[in-house]
């Protein structure tokens, strides 16, 4: 399925239905007086947040969404019939903003959490709502509300406990492979990633976490390089961020300078980004010359107050000690404990 975040949709309610002029016109009741019902009220446009849904490639295409119109109201004093809400189903972490102002307006995050984005309009009342002992035949009648209307722009934020960080071809999509059910795109090019990638780690003995893989990250992803400006807005809900370096001789750059490039680039998008919880996973130590690459950064990175943790993605080796390690801390912080970095 493709992966769609953000959409720019119009919304319309409905209309309310008009009252109704009306006079009761009975046999034996030569003044029945006035019998003119009410408009119905418009129905709403309501965004709902459901859990099975993790994409807004639904709402690409059409990007109008009408509630029906209140009917009219009818003689007898019979009400018209209420227009029917329109439900535009979203994924958890979708963000409403006004498209005119760039407010936000709505953070949908709870399963079934709903948002009434245009109210539907007031139906108009009939005649007989006009009746006093002074006017007894009254021969007016309120037309309908109009419905609210307006553009909205919906970005959706993943909701994961964890957000896999890291230049391109370090290993990441090999990772939430190796812990998860997710199967990502694997290859050695880089962008092999276009999408996040999510995946439920689930062991037995701790409780399941989330885990997204966001692609694109690359100096200057902060100012629109590559892909990473679409895709950090993914990473703001985590709890925890793993950041993955490559030790191995294939990459020439010292990880050093990756790791300070790429949370240069995090602080450029948000600072609070490095306030989250963050630990560090050296990766490919199987290949040549990475255990010896490793070792030149592991007091550099543990002197800055990081845990370090040495595995191969490929191979599996570590996995089974950095799942258990991020399972600890997320249950920690979740509960309330202590969770600065420690080294």
């Amino acid at each position: 399925m493709k992966f769609v975040d953000e959409v720019k949709a119009h919304v319309k309610a409905g209309d309310g239905g008009n009252g109704c002029v009306s006079f009761r016109r009975e046999r034996f009741i030569p003044k029945g007086g006035p019998n003119g019902g009410n408009g119905g009220k418009g129905g709403d446009v309501i965004l709902e947040a459901d859990a099975q849904l993790s994409t807004l490639l639904d709402l690409s295409y059409p990007q109008q969404f009408r509630a029906s119109k209140g009917s009219h109201g009818k003689g007898k004093d019979q009400t018209g019939r209420n227009g029917e809400d329109f439900i535009i189903r979203v994924p958890l972490g979708t963000v409403v903003r006004d498209d005119e102002t760039g407010e936000v307006v709505q953070d949908l995050i709870m399963e079934g959490q709903r948002y009434v984005a245009a109210q539907g309009g007031r139906g108009g009342r009939g005649n007989a709502r006009f009746a006093t002992s002074t006017r007894r035949a009254p021969r007016i009648a309120e037309k309908g509300e109009e419905g609210q209307e307006g553009w909205l722009r919906l970005e959706l934020k993943l909701l994961a406990d964890v957000g896999l960080v890291g230049y391109p071809n370090v290993g990441k999509s090999t990772l939430l492979a190796k812990i998860s059910s997710a199967k990502p795109k694997i290859a050695d090019y880089p962008f092999t990633t276009l999408s996040p990638n999510l995946g439920v780690v689930a062991r037995a003995d701790h409780e399941p976490f989330l885990v997204a893989d966001i692609p694109g990250l690359i100096e200057g992803a902060s100012q629109g390089v590559g892909l990473g400006l679409r895709f950090l807005r993914h990473i703001e809900r985590t709890h925890l961020l793993v950041h993955l370096l490559d030790v191995s001789e294939r990459r020439p750059q010292d990880p050093l300078e990756d790791f300070h490039a790429l949370n240069s680039e995090l602080r450029a998008y948000q600072p609070a980004l490095l306030q989250k919880k963050q630990i560090v996973v050296l990766n490919k130590i199987d290949l040549p010359g990475g255990r010896e690459k490793a070792s030149h950064v592991i007091e550099p990175l543990r002197e800055l107050g990081y845990r370090l943790y040495l595995i191969s993605a490929n191979t599996g080796e570590g996995l089974d000690e950095l799942v258990e390690a991020i399972s600890e801390i997320l249950k920690s912080m979740l509960s309330g404990r202590d969770g600065r970095q420690e080294s």
